[in-house]
């Protein structure tokens, strides 16, 4: 994107806690904006749960053709306790991944200073690796059905679907990505299961493969996705960036997450890097329903989010910005990352941000 071009950002705050920790998210933006002298506008939306009990609608007609004129989507959290679970996920954050064609996403996984790991002995020299999950295809495609259904003879199907496009695609952003992340490792790992899943696995392997050619300063490296469950624990240093399949993307991401000291920090990007895409940028946890309005929630996820919208916008220095500020609070400010535990509320810690960005 044009730096110099206004950024246009549509705001999803949702559900829960989510438009509490968006908010602080919004606030780093504005204060960042001022310091490095780029401009942005922000429109709201209002999808979630709460407006589907009133509509009945997770995306009103027109909302994706709306989002797309945005550089960007921030969102919050999505969740509602009175909402049968499957539809907002799948009615709303499946449905945009899929029409906005958001093949990559990103998770970088970092131990910030004075943040707790259930990991002994291991720091933030030794957890800082990125994730890059395909994020279109596999499971998620909603392929299969049910036979028999409420029968003792019941069938039930559900097909992975993987394309040479989609396995490529995702996998030469991630060499990219490695090459420009520039680690001395620089070491891509894919993740996949090839002795089991021969068919999908077989065809991410070959294309792997394939695309490292073009890579010859990037080591290609491999795990099946137990055994890089059990490294991720026992050896978390020993990854760079790892490239995986969208099911395992889900799992091994979540794993990482707690590597990093919980949800309250980690945050991730469901990328469309193709020349005009719409990205969206949100903190891991979830809504948070019993903590709404008590302000004890931590905004440091979407915080976590904000930087990285900005980085893939274009505003990299920005991005690093709130990146040092980051780390300044969680290794000198907070006691913990907990809800309600952080030795301040949502709002203060949001300040403590602005304030180490100067």
């Amino acid at each position: 994107m044009n730096a110099k071009k206004t950024m246009r950002i549509a705001v999803i705050g949702g559900d829960g806690t989510g438009p509490e920790v968006a908010a602080e998210g919004l606030k780093v933006l504005k204060a960042v904006s001022a310091i490095d002298g780029f401009s942005y506008e922000t429109a709201d939306f209002d999808f979630g749960g709460d407006r589907y009990l009133r509509t009945g609608e997770t995306l009103p007609a027109g909302a994706v053709d709306e989002l797309r004129k945005f550089d960007a989507i921030f969102l919050g959290a999505v969740g509602h306790p009175d909402v049968k679970p499957g539809i907002l996920e799948k009615g709303l954050l499946l449905e945009l991944r899929f029409q906005l064609d958001q093949y990559i996403n990103l998770r970088p996984v970092k131990l910030y200073p004075g943040v707790e790991t259930p990991l002994r002995d291991k720091g933030p020299a030794d957890i800082d690796f990125v994730v890059v999950r395909e994020n279109t295809e596999d499971m998620y495609c909603g392929v299969g059905g049910f036979l028999k259904k409420h029968t003792a003879d019941e069938v039930a199907t559900q097909t992975a679907i993987y394309t040479r496009k989609g396995c490529e695609r995702c996998i030469r952003w991630a060499f990219e990505f490695t090459r420009k992340r520039n680690s001395p490792k620089k070491m891509l790992t894919l993740v996949a299961k090839t002795n089991v899943l021969t068919y999908g696995h077989d065809l991410w392997w070959r294309t792997f493969q394939d695309v490292a050619k073009e890579y010859p300063d990037i080591k290609p490296d491999y795990n099946h996705v137990d055994a890089c469950c059990m490294w991720m624990v026992k050896n978390p240093e020993y990854y760079d960036v790892i490239v995986t399949t969208n099911m395992f993307g889900d799992i091994i991401t979540d794993l990482a997450g707690i590597l990093q000291g919980g949800m309250g920090v980690a945050a991730g990007g469901n990328i469309n890097p193709d020349p005009g895409g719409t990205s969206m940028f949100e903190p891991m946890g979830g809504s948070a329903p019993k903590y709404t309005g008590q302000h004890v929630i931590n905004p440091i996820a979407a915080i976590n989010a904000m930087s990285m919208l900005l980085d893939q916008s274009g505003q990299a220095k920005s991005a690093q910005r709130i990146q040092q500020a980051i780390q300044k609070v969680t290794g000198t400010k907070m006691k913990s990352q907990a809800a309600g535990k952080m030795g301040y509320n949502t709002q203060q810690i949001g300040d403590l941000v602005v304030e180490a960005l100067k």
